[in-house]
């Protein structure tokens, strides 16, 4: 019975985003296995660095959801791509899996995820009667794939991403049994337009994992949006581990003592590195 963490970079600077959140996921001793897909638009620099250090990589090719109407709703015109998501139904190897965007950091050990039923995710800030699809649990499933495939080109997607078309493949998540809704601490979404602080003094401390939502990413730098304890941990494990595969200037953290000693060392044991290339889907998704 395998279980993995699961994770896609589309480009070079979500492949920098899956590093770190791969070595965050090495720190806190994770006994899952590590798998991200990957597109042609990573480079083989990156890609080279991936397979250092997730036990497995797949190339996929991008699915869009040439959805431009939707997608200028949410100001993210970038996001069509985030279709390409649907091919982690795909990776059948596994019994269960945890999706993770590029953009989480895990800072405490959250195994404990791999014990809720499939489908699970945290409800989104922005309208938590929807849940957000940066952190959920499944079970990879080519029936619950095709499936998605159909309802995709059949419906689309309310905001033309991978969120809007989840939530409306799965229509009843907030109906579900408690254990189908994770807690907010599995999906803390930093740099959120509203926030809580006396919430996030009084629970923040059992935050683990961390999502850097919005079009400001941390590896663009700090800003009013990303900044604290979390963008400075991200920072550390960036510089310790990523930073040299880059050829601007590497990003120092501006508040003493914040970069942890990262003692992780990749296994020499570790199975081969998987490499599997997936039919390419692309939707042209007309209304």
């Amino acid at each position: 019975m395998t279980e993995a963490w699961v994770t896609l970079a589309t480009n070079d600077d979500y492949a920098r985003g899956a590093l770190v959140l791969a070595h965050s996921l090495r720190r806190v001793n994770t006994t899952r296995k590590l798998h991200v897909m990957i597109t042609n638009q990573v480079s083989v620099r990156l890609r080279q660095e991936l397979e250092a250090v997730f036990d497995a990589v797949s190339v996929v090719d991008v699915m869009d959801s040439n959805d431009p109407e939707n997608l200028a709703l949410i100001s993210r015109p970038d996001l069509g791509c985030t279709f390409t998501k649907l091919n982690c139904w795909r990776l059948t190897q596994y019994t269960k899996c945890v999706f993770l965007d590029a953009d989480t950091l895990v800072v405490q050990n959250a195994d404990e995820l791999f014990d809720r039923p499939d489908f699970s995710a945290a409800a989104d800030i922005g309208w938590p009667d929807t849940f957000n699809s940066g952190v959920f649990v499944y079970a990879p499933s080519l029936e619950t794939y095709h499936r998605l495939v159909e309802f995709a080109v059949e419906h689309g997607s309310f905001d033309g991403g991978d969120q809007g078309l989840l939530n409306e493949f799965y229509p009843d998540w907030r109906d579900l049994p408690s254990a189908h809704r994770l807690p907010f601490i599995y999906n803390m979404t930093a740099g959120a337009f509203y926030t809580y602080p006396a919430a996030y003094k009084r629970y923040g401390k059992d935050t683990k994992i961390v999502h850097f939502i919005g079009a400001q990413k941390p590896w663009h730098g700090s800003s009013a949006v990303h900044q604290g304890e979390h963008y400075h941990t991200w920072k550390a494990i960036y510089n310790a581990h990523v930073a040299h595969t880059t050829d601007s200037e590497t990003v120092t953290s501006t508040l003493s003592g914040l970069e942890p000693k990262l003692e992780h060392r990749l296994k020499t044991d570790r199975p081969p590195v998987e490499v599997n290339t997936y039919t390419k889907f692309r939707f042209y998704l007309e209304w």
